[in-house]
This record gives C-alpha cells, structure tokens and sequence, in this order.
C-alpha cells in the first residue's frame, strides 16, 4: 500500500479481544478500513480481568503463590487460543509467564514490589495478549507486522519516581523518525497499549485505563487521519446506560464535552486520550466491538451543537475529600501554594476544590490517584503540620454535563431541589461553564443520577446531540418490554390477570405460591434461628396463615398490628410475637406488655420516664449500628440522620437504665434500611450487636432485622441468600450462646404480588408520551414516595414489539402521581390491562383515599 494512504488507529479494549466471536468483528473491521485505502495501527489492551488479576497477586505478595496465578493465567490464553483455533503459541505465552513468574517470586522473597517491578509486571497482561492477537491477524491473512509499544512511545519524565513508573506522560508531538519508520512498514502495524518506554530502559505504565492514552499519543505522533476506540458499549450516552436504561446515546461531542464526561465518571473513554487528539484536531470515533455497523460517538471539532442545555449526567464512586481548616488562611500570601506543594511532593492529583476564609476542600480521584492508607496518611501528616487536616470518605461525585451551564441555572432550579434531604460536601461550577458538579454520599448517587436525567435530559425534533436510547437500542427486536416473562408468575397466569381487571378493576393480586417460594428460601437458612415477618409489609389475612403455618414469627410495629395477628391467629404463642414501637406513649408499651408479647424499646426515654413498667420483665433494645442502608433516605432506618434506635455511645446509659429499672435485656435488635442486596450487611449488623451485648450480660437473641432486598430490575444483581447464611454462621461461631432471628417482610411478598389496572387514555406532548391507568398513587406510593422501580408491562399486548418509551401515569390530581417514567412498552390502548410488578409489599398497606378515590382491590390466587 502507498505509503501516504491516511493512517487510521483502533483501539480494542480487554473485553474486545476476550473472545473468539469478538476477534471476527475486529478480522472484519480490519479489513475493511484496509479495503477504504487505509494503513492501520492495531492497538490492543490484556484480556479482561488479566490486569486485575496480576495487580491483585503484586498488591497481596506477601501471601501470593506466585504459580497459582501463573498457572491460572495460562490456562486463560491457552483456552482463547485453543477456541480460536490457532497454532502452537504455548512456546511464546511461556516466555512471557516465565517472566511474570520470576517478577512475583523475587518480590515476595524481599517482600517489596517497587515501582518498576510493579511495571514489568503489569505488562505482561498486554503482551500475553499481544501474542494470541498476532497468531490471530496472521491466521486470517492479515499479515500484522508487530511492534513492542516501548518502540514507539517513550515518556517524558517528571522527576516524580513512583509517577513516573506507574502513572507516566508522553509528549504528543509530531515524531518525525516515527513517521518515517512507519513508511516502510506494512498496512497493518500491531501493538499494545497501556505502556511505553523509561528513560533507565524497560517499560513504564500510563496508568490504569492507558491503553486508551496509548492510542491517542500513537495517533498525535504518527499523524493519524482518525482514532477509533472499539469498546464493549456502543458509545458515550447520557448517563451510565448499564444502571439507567433510558440513558441516550450521544451521537456528537466536541472535544470538550466528551472531555467533561470521562472526567466526571464515564468509564467508556479515559480522560487523559482527548487532550492529545484534540491538540492536533484528529477525530475521534467511540464504536461498538460486537455490532460494527452502530455509529456510535463522534467526537471532534466543532462537532454536537452550542445550544444551552445538560447533555449528561455523570456520577463517579471513590471520591475521597480532604478538608484543610485553619484560621491562619485568613489573607495570608501563600497558602494554597503551600498546601498543593504537599499534593504535588506527594503525587497526588487535585480535582476539585472550594475555598472560604477558614477553609480549603478538595476531591481526590481513585482512578487518577493511590487512595490507599499509607498514601492518605502520609498526605495528612504533612498538611498537618499548618492547618487541620481531615479525610472525608465514602463519598461520590454527581455532575451535570453540558454547554453554557451557568447561562441555564434559573432552568436548573427543579431538578436541583432534589439536593433538599442530601448531604452535600462541596459543590463547584466549572470556570469552563461545562459542568456543574456536587460532591454527596456515595450511596445517594445512583437514584439522584436517575431522577436528574429523568428531569434534565430532553432531546428535541431531530435533535444533532441525543440519539436513541440504550433499551431502543438493544430491544430492535420484536419482543414484550419484560424479559424474561418465565421469571415472572403473572406472566403465566396473563389470562386469569386479564379476566380479574374486567371483572374487579384495579387489583392488588397475590399469588401465595410465590409467598411459600421465598418463605421456603428463608426457611432453609441454617445460621439462622427464627424468621419473623414484618406485618407492616403486608397483613393479609391469608399471608399471615400462610407465614404462621412455616412457623415463622410475626414483627409489629403497632397495636394494630399485634391485633391483627392475634385476631387471625388465634391461638398464637404470644411469644412468637414482637412489637416494636417507635416514639410512641406510654399506653403502647402497657398494651404490649399486657398482651404477653416481646417488647422492644427503641430508645431511653421509656426507661427515664416510665421504668416501672419494665420492672421484673424481659425486654429487647433496638440499637443504632451507626450505617443506614438502602435504595432511598426514606427506608434508611440508622445514622444519626434516622429517627430510629439507641446510638451506641449510649450504651453504658442504657445499662444503667435497664438496671435501674429492674428490666433484663434479653435481645438486641437493629435495622439498617430496606431493598438491601449486600450480603455482608447482616454480618456487619450482627457484629455491633454480639459487640454490645458485652453490656447485657443475659441477652440471648440477637435480632438482624431486615430489609432483605428483591431484584427490581433487569440486570439487578439478586441477593446472595448463600452468601448471607454462611457469613451469618461466622457470625455464630464468633459469638456462642446467642441465637439470631431475621425480620424479613418486602422479600416473602413482594415479588407474589402484581398491581393490574386497565388504560385510560394516552396522549403524546411533544417528545412525552404518557399512558395513563385507572388508579395511581393512591394505591401505590411507593414511586412518588421513594422514586422506586416497578417493572411495568402490558399483559393485553404480549407478542407486540416496544415503541416509544412511555410514562405511566394515574388519575390522581398531584404532578408525582407517576408509576413508570420513560417505560418500554407496546403501543398502548384504552382497555389494555397494565401489570405493576412486585406489588405484594407496601401496596395497599400504604394505599389512600386521597382526591376521594378508592385504592385497588386485594384478591388472593392459588
């Protein structure tokens, strides 16, 4: 090929070059940009997880086995090349481990991984991958010609030794030997990203995510007419499309832009690739590795539009603040320069940063930076030594991406009401007028995220920015919004569903087979010792039989609730009961107490005030373990922001109440939140509480509460009952004699119940299409109060394809009377019958007559 053909260079990530399937896509990919007249410069990462792999075994070398990791590695490339049907590579991937091998047993022997260790090692991941990519290309008659990346690119040093190893630069420059070496090379050059050439000889890293910076610094220096980086998502989209399915694909950014977005918490593309491609105006392209033929993200001068408007909202996990306070700041010449000194001597990298009289607060980034406890530590030891410096952790970042942000403020002002119950750490506003960003707990992000996009992100008549959707994108095929409709009982029982919302209305159906699934779930768990239901989920009468007959426990929260199982279960050991009231009188613990009933006690005050009525008795407490969780603020139930529980600096009070008062704990009680899918958080719950009955010498249960989430969406992680059970057993062992008991209420009935009501009306306003249904949030709250997720289907339309996404919406006179934004659904009519999924919980129990409407029925199927 003629030397002067443009020069095209792709980039692969670890996912592309993973699998047999996805090599084809880049045979073809190759081979027409060669067929277009163009040379191509073929950048590769490792495998996936190959990285993380090695940088796990360097992180933990004290205790690694160096063959393990050796051996597991080469069962991976060998299995790839052996799908891939390639030759004899054993040769050349053994090199290679014999090299990692050596790396990892020297530094476990002197119990050290210096920097450039560190670097020789993590290569190897690349070139592991390097040596299946060249037999592939070779296989399919591409003829690579390869190249070690230390060839081309060499860093520039920055006198920051551990940096300059792990986290290196490049210069960006025209490399006029480097273009001339490429003119005598073939069509097609291979190489590998993530590292190039240290001055003291061997290679250097450019940090995590390099491979991208690899690509963009080849395409700057060798002239490259176009960067195309090949990834597992069909571009940059307006939110992380993996956790927000309406997240739209952006079809055009200007360099800026997409600079913004990576920075702010787009893991597609990393940050540090723009810079180096913009400087020389060469476009770049973000593409699709297992469907080519999707356009993607162009990104490059000029490109999207200048109007005003929010075209992302980013979110970015890690972030780690340190706050500097002194009142010495005050007009003093110098001081920031002092205290970035400590940051730059440190290499540590700054992101944002708000500035008072009295105080100084940064952002530190985890992927540009090493958070770890030694590196912090060091950091604060010596800021120290002039203002008071402290580390605030668990934080997130939540940014509005756009152009002209601050001329769009006033338009901001609802969506920005959404801050109002969380706590905000640090708030800035771009001096590039590109973002807006607030800095909040890190578990507050992803449901702010969701309701910002929902408010801000609106495309208009063909629109040069927003393209489709990521459900549009992947349900191009007629199907139901649902899937899979076997994960769902209303699904198989569609017709008996059809029939009931003619005949009845608007339904809240519960299938008891369901109930019993999860119930004999629970049932099996053997680290526990008693289940008792949380009535407040849903106190159906035939629930509770359904509960009763397992032998399962009832947990109140009212004397109505207590009445409601006594009533209905007649006969009931009083016993298997426990009430626990919240700020509530004095009459509430009389009636519990003389009903024979567990009596919890969530706070001191009944003991200050009313101690005679514990006297001689056995009682719970609820404690605070300190850590709320949950889906929302609202089902949070610790933390000093929770009305709930005893803090557990008042323990020794507490003792001495109960003491005083002549009471005897028998149990220790504690609830961190609810739709909690995390395993670990009941060990976590049970170990404050074993810690704590050091107080109480005669406690004998401890209770772990609830709160056990359910998937709510496709591509939910499930709650690893498993997992639970044998984290629990630890907890067994490590505190002997005590039983533990769990309150589960949403996880036996919600997933057994639907809400089913038929379609009103539907109308279109613009770009919105609402479908509106015969009852809303007068029967189900839970949306309007949590902003939580119900999968929405149309049971009247099974086999018809999703159009347009829709918003559901009630008849109810309140602007929050929504069930379902921006939902996948067929083309809806008035009639058709809307399934409302995981209903069975804290539906009606919370339902209303609000605007004078009566809430869905309840019916019970078998």
């Amino acid at each position: 090929m003629d030397p002067s053909s443009p020069l095209v260079v792709l980039k692969f990530g670890g996912t592309s070059v993973s699998s047999s399937d996805n090599w084809k896509k880049i045979e073809s990919v190759v081979g027409q940009r060669k067929r277009d007249g163009e040379r191509v410069l073929l950048v590769h990462s490792a495998l996936a997880g190959v990285s993380d792999t090695i940088a796990g075994a360097l992180d933990d070398i004290a205790s690694v086995v160096p063959a393990e990791v050796v051996d597991s590695l080469r069962q991976r490339h060998r299995a790839l090349a052996a799908e891939m049907g390639l030759g004899d590579v054993g040769e050349a991937l053994d090199a290679q481990l014999d090299e990692l091998s050596r790396l990892l047993e020297g530094a476990r022997l002197i119990g050290e991984v210096t920097p450039r260790v560190r670097a020789r090692a993590m290569v190897v991941g690349e070139r592991l991958a390097g040596v299946i990519a060249r037999a592939r290309l070779a296989d399919a008659g591409l003829a690579p010609e390869a190249v070690d990346p230390t060839e081309l690119l060499a860093i520039r040093p920055r006198n920051m030794p551990a940096a300059d190893w792990l986290s290196a630069v490049c210069d960006d420059g025209p490399d006029e030997a480097g273009r001339a070496w490429l003119a005598g090379r073939g069509n097609l050059i291979l190489t590998q990203g993530f590292f190039a050439r240290h001055p003291e000889g061997g290679p250097a890293l450019l940090g995590r995510g390099g491979s991208d910076t690899s690509a963009a610094y080849l395409a700057a220096r060798l002239g490259a007419s176009r960067l195309e980086i090949w990834t597992d998502v069909p571009g940059l989209f307006s939110a992380n499309p993996r956790a927000l399915p309406t997240a739209r694909l952006l079809k055009r950014l200007d360099y800026d832009e997409a600079q913004e977005i990576a920075t702010t918490g787009a893991k597609i593309l990393h940050p540090r690739c723009i810079a180096p491609v913009r400087r020389h105006g060469i476009p770049l392209q973000v593409r699709y590795t297992p469907d080519p033929a999707m356009a993607g993200t162009e990104i490059g001068p000029g490109s999207g539009d200048t109007e005003a408007r929010v075209k992302a909202i980013s979110s970015r996990d890690g972030v780690v603040l340190v706050s500097m306070e002194t009142l010495g700041m005050w007009q003093e010449v110098g001081f920031l320069a002092r205290a970035f000194e400590c940051f730059r001597q440190h290499g540590v990298s700054v992101d944002l940063v708000s500035t008072s009289e009295t105080n100084v607060t940064v952002s530190l980034d985890a992927g540009a930076n090493d958070l770890g406890a030694d590196a912090l530590n060091a950091l604060l030891e010596e800021l120290s030594t002039f203002c008071r410096a402290r580390l605030i952790e668990n934080c997130a970042t939540v940014s509005l991406v756009g152009r002209r942000i601050r001329s769009i403020l006033h338009q901001l002002g609802p969506a920005l009401e959404m801050f109002e119950e969380r706590r905000i750490h640090l708030l800035s506003q771009a001096a590039n007028d590109l973002n807006f960003t607030a800095v909040i707990e890190a578990g507050e992000a992803p449901r702010l995220v969701e309701q910002l996009h929902r408010s801000l992100i609106h495309t208009v008549p063909d629109d040069p920015v927003l393209g489709p959707t990521w459900q549009q994108l992947f349900d191009r095929e007629p199907r139901p919004a649902i899937i899979p409709r076997s994960a769902h009982w209303w699904w198989q029982d569609r017709e008996r569903l059809l029939a009931l919302a003619t005949e009845s209305g608007p339904a809240f159906v519960y299938h008891l087979p369901s109930v019993q699934l999860a119930i004999d779930e629970l049932a099996g768990l053997k680290a526990v010792d008693r289940v008792l239901y949380a009535v407040k989920a849903n106190p159906h009468p035939r629930i509770l039989e359904q509960v009763d007959a397992a032998g399962f426990g009832f947990e109140c929260v009212s004397p109505g609730e207590v009445r409601q199982v006594l009533e209905h279960r007649p006969g009931i050991d009083p016993e298997r009961i426990l009430f626990t009231p919240n700020f509530a009188p004095r009459e509430e613990y009389v009636f519990g107490l003389e009903a024979g009933v567990r009596v919890t006690l969530d706070n001191l005050h009944p003991l200050k005030h009313w101690p005679e009525l514990f006297r001689g008795r056995d009682i719970f407490l609820r404690l605070d373990p300190g850590q709320g969780r949950g889906h929302h603020k609202h089902v949070r139930t610790a933390g000093s922001q929770s009305k709930f529980g005893i803090p557990l600096f008042e323990l020794e009070e507490a003792a001495e109440r109960v003491a005083a008062a002549g009471a005897r704990v028998v149990g220790l009680h504690a609830h961190s939140g609810s739709g909690i899918r995390t395993a670990e958080n009941w060990r976590e719950v049970a170990r404050v509480l074993g810690e704590a009955a050091e107080h109480f010498p005669e406690v004998e249960i401890l209770d772990l509460g609830g709160g056990l989430g359910v998937v709510e969406k496709t591509g939910d992680d499930p709650l690893d009952t498993a997992a639970m059970d044998a984290s629990l057993a630890d907890v067994a062992r490590a505190f002997p004699g005590k039983r533990l008991w769990l309150e589960p209420g949403r996880y036996l009935v919600a997933r057994a119940g639907v809400l089913i009501a038929r379609v009103t009306q539907t109308k279109g306003k613009g770009e919105a299409r609402y479908v509106g249904i015969e009852t809303g949030m007068n029967s189900l709250i839970r949306p309007a109060l949590y902003g939580a997720w119900h999968d929405i289907a149309n049971l009247s339309r099974p086999d018809e394809p999703a159009g347009t996404p829709a918003t559901v919406v009630g008849p109810i006179c309140e602007t929050g009377d929504v069930l379902g934004n921006d939902r996948l659904l067929p083309e809806c009519h008035e009639g058709d019958v809307i399934a409302i999924a995981n209903a069975g919980a804290y539906g009606r129990v919370m339902s209303s007559q609000y605007n004078l409407r009566d809430p869905a029925a309840e019916i019970v199927i078998e």
